[in-house]
């Protein structure tokens, strides 16, 4: 008997052996598993078998940043991040050479030494911006008018687009004023033509986009001014017939500048002695967007309606020694961005009960206010009195504005704009 258990008992075979034969057995059962999944991917849609997936697993390579086409799906560019900018993808588009500068905004001839500010780009959560393309957009606008109209921050756009399209174009005398006026912030209107594509990009100083008059003789003495609320600027007409519309206001429309101008409103040819600015504004938007939808025909002109561009002064206000030349890059923590301005709401809210799709918001306040580091600071234009405050309002150029032009032509191409 012992003869016969201890025989078979080596006819078993081992522990290792046991444990080697059942690896064999998982690997072989892993390998058909793996086989099986990938012929019903390759014979199956993504629709019909989701859960069988690889890019559950292993995520699709992302996209490249500034792709040079348009994403096929909608995208919030408004709401993202500032990244460094590497050699691969640089992302300043001119110089200071460009000859349209308003000689305020370019910093660095001005004495500013740095120039990290100009190596971020924008990047949206979730999408990318399309790379700008000067030739494209020149093209999509030929026999066209681009109309740019408000506040010394719309001449910042202004004259960052002309310097963005102009890079498309190798004679750049082929771009002229049409009344040969200079660019400068205190004209009222200029007009810059770019001949090879018989376009104009206009630009409209209006900082209230409503009409400004004198005070009548029979008013009480504190009124210097008057802001007519039911009526938008005289240079309006002109903007009629416009292919692409951008207007800003806001930054006049403030308690202390209106005080200090001692600026009232009217409407229906009264003085509102009482009426305070933030109620001049809400009136003034429902003006604004009701003149858009009167006036504009919408099979030509898209309308934008641009919002706040912050401010950042620290240790002070603009007139009581606020600085921002310490500033050197984008703040990181949006917590620490300053509340948006109340100028917004109202701005949101009006074009909300627009059924237009052609006219839209061009939202950069958020994005904007990150860059504490882009402003002129003391870098101002030549002649500034020493002790003059600091500019911590406009942006040097190259700069912010470039920014919000990309995005503008971003939403052009969404709304598949072409001149016709």
């Amino acid at each position: 008997m012992d003869q016969l258990r201890t025989q078979t008992i080596n006819q078993l075979p081992s522990g290792a052996a046991l444990i080697k034969r059942e690896l064999c057995y998982t690997i072989c059962f892993i390998f058909i598993l793996i086989s099986s999944i990938i012929a019903l991917n390759l014979g199956s849609s993504s629709r019909s078998l989701p859960l069988f997936r690889f890019d559950h697993f292993f995520p699709r390579k992302l996209p490249p940043p500034f792709p040079h086409t348009h994403p096929l799906r909608a995208c919030d560019y408004f709401y993202g991040k500032w990244v460094r900018v590497d050699k691969k993808n640089p992302v300043l588009l001119y110089d200071e050479d460009c000859p349209f500068l308003d000689p305020g905004f370019r910093c660095h001839r001005n004495g500013r030494k740095d120039i990290e500010f100009q190596k971020w780009r924008w990047q949206p959560h979730g999408c990318y911006l399309p790379r700008f393309n000067a030739s494209d957009f020149l093209e999509r606008s030929r026999n066209g008018r681009i109309v740019f109209a408000g506040d010394s921050m719309g001449r910042n756009q202004w004259e960052s687009l002309l310097c963005m399209l102009a890079q498309a174009v190798s004679n750049k005398s082929t771009i002229f004023e049409v009344n040969g006026s200079p660019i400068t912030k205190h004209k009222g209107f200029l007009s810059m033509k770019f001949q090879d594509y018989n376009l104009t990009v206009e630009y409209y100083r209006t900082p209230f986009l409503a009409v400004l008059g004198r005070r009548p003789i029979t008013t009480p003495p504190q009124v210097k001014l008057i802001v007519n609320v039911d009526q938008l600027h005289w240079r309006s007409k002109q903007w009629k017939g416009a292919n692409v519309i951008v207007l800003n206001t806001g930054h006049w429309w403030n308690k202390e500048k209106i005080a200090k101008m001692g600026c009232y409103f009217q409407e229906g040819g009264t003085i509102n002695m009482t009426m305070d600015v933030m109620e001049g504004f809400r009136r003034f938007i429902k003006t604004l967007v009701s003149w858009t939808t009167k006036n504009l025909n919408p099979e030509i002109s898209r309308v934008f309606i641009r919002n706040h561009s912050p401010i950042h002064y620290m240790n002070g206000t603009w007139d009581d020694g606020g600085v921002c030349d310490a500033a050197t890059e984008p703040e990181q923590d949006y917590k620490k961005l300053r509340p948006e301005s109340w100028n917004n709401q109202y701005i949101a809210n009006a074009i909300k009960e627009i059924n237009n799709s052609k006219v839209r918001l061009l939202n950069i306040t958020f994005l904007t206010g990150f860059r504490k580091d882009g402003h002129p600071s003391k870098y101002r234009e030549p002649g500034t009195p020493v002790g003059a405050p600091q500019d911590c309002s406009h942006w040097c150029l190259p700069g912010i504005p470039d920014t919000w032009n990309e995005i503008l032509y971003a939403q052009l191409l969404s709304m598949e704009f072409r001149t016709k």
